[in-house]
């Protein structure tokens, strides 16, 4: 690894590798720049045997900046401080019979509550807060390891898909508010009730053909979500209407073949999507009904695993393959004068889109990544080989 590429560079495991993972919000706000830097995950195992499997709070602290960041202090002041240093990981573990395909987390009357995707067809919600609390304070971990773990139950549970899915988003406009994809291709809404529990529509969105891959409500529109498939379409869909005419708009064949992920822009009105195909699409929704992207980008060699627009900036998103690469793109990039001249006399720097700011490697079948929305440019991926968290000085 080169240091001199990286603000912040950390690996952690958490013995059985996590599918799917999210980021609960800390108390201490937005902008949390100052190192070292705290943050907590929500995630979940996917163990050799369903019994084994735990829905993971995680604490991650004492992140200390690393390459040159690093390197302004002198030698002798490292020695004495190197055990000071040295990252921490504190985890709060519930036990979940069977393994966990997706954690998705939202804030919701003051609790972090946690949707958990099984593999058993089941979509749980669980209140976050004793294990929180557990991980703030060395006696209340004694009190929930002794007490408390094991008498963890969900607060609501919905097992009317009828098979696994992966697909799950929560709304960023109406607390509270769930959709849910299956293998199935059925889409479910839900809907919080007053009692602390939900109501889930059994009529279910069924324009898909295949298997619902991802769910992305808008950032600015209560009703509105979109979807993506193995069908090879994004569709988005106003839950106003009925369940079998929401369907608004569709891209028939947004990828040659599954489109794997989505996320929708909170700036910008823009989706990006990315597919089995291994490209990156842009897509433009005030032009959407073309059912043409605005941009393709085809630097991965491998299916597309995930992507995420970056929570402030409209322009850059980062995406993971299943070639065990990160990248960071940034739409506003353009090739100047002496970079055209550049890539004339090179053919191989002519192939690298000027909008592609980083490559980040050496982890094993990436599944998903995510930015800190409080942290600025601090990107966290989940792998088999466990989890990263870092900045590039590209971001």
């Amino acid at each position: 690894m080169d240091e001199e590429a990286y603000v912040l560079y950390h690996r952690a495991g958490t013995g059985a590798p996590c599918l799917s993972f999210d980021v609960v919000p800390d108390v201490l706000g937005k902008d949390c720049d100052r190192f070292p830097l705290r943050l907590w995950l929500c995630a979940g195992t996917q163990a050799e045997s369903a019994q084994a499997n735990r829905l993971l709070v995680m604490k991650m602290h004492n992140l200390h900046c690393t390459g040159a960041a690093a390197a302004e202090s002198s030698d002798e002041e490292e020695e004495e401080e190197e055990e000071e240093k040295k990252p921490q990981l504190e985890l709060a573990m519930i036990p979940h019979y069977g393994g966990i395909n997706r954690v998705r987390v939202t804030q919701l009357g003051g609790m972090q509550v946690a949707a958990v995707w099984s593999e058993k067809g089941q979509v749980e919600i669980y209140d976050l807060q004793r294990p929180l609390v557990a991980l703030s304070d060395p006696q209340a971990m004694t009190t929930f390891l002794r007490e408390e773990q094991s008498k963890i139950k969900p607060l609501f549970s919905f097992a009317g898909h009828m098979t696994e899915g992966f697909a799950m988003d929560w709304s960023p406009t109406v607390p509270g508010r769930l959709v849910t994809g299956d293998s199935n291709k059925n889409i479910h809404l839900w809907s919080p009730k007053v009692d602390g529990t939900w109501h889930v529509d059994q009529r279910p969105f069924t324009a898909h053909t295949a298997s619902v891959e991802d769910l992305q409500w808008s950032p600015t529109e209560a009703t509105v979500f979109a979807s993506c498939s193995a069908d090879g379409t994004i569709r988005v869909w106003d839950v106003r209407a009925a369940p079998s005419r929401a369907c608004m708009l569709t891209a028939s064949q947004a990828h040659a073949s599954d489109v794997n992920v989505i996320s929708w822009n909170r700036q910008e009105p823009f989706l990006v999507s990315g597919g089995d195909d291994g490209t990156l699409r842009i897509w433009d929704l005030r032009l959407f009904k073309e059912g043409t992207s605005v941009a393709t980008f085809k630097q991965h060699t491998a299916p597309i695993t995930s992507v995420e627009w970056h929570p402030t900036d409209g322009g850059v998103f980062a995406a993971a393959g299943a070639d065990d690469q990160v990248t960071q793109w940034d739409l506003a990039v353009e090739r100047d004068q002496e970079g055209e001249a550049e890539s004339e006399d090179d053919p191989a720097l002519a192939s690298i889109p000027p909008q592609l700011l980083f490559v980040h490697q050496g982890e094993n079948d990436i599944k998903e990544l995510h930015w800190h929305p409080q942290c600025p440019g601090v990107l966290i991926t989940t792998a088999l080989s466990g989890f990263n968290v870092f900045r590039t000085i590209s971001v």
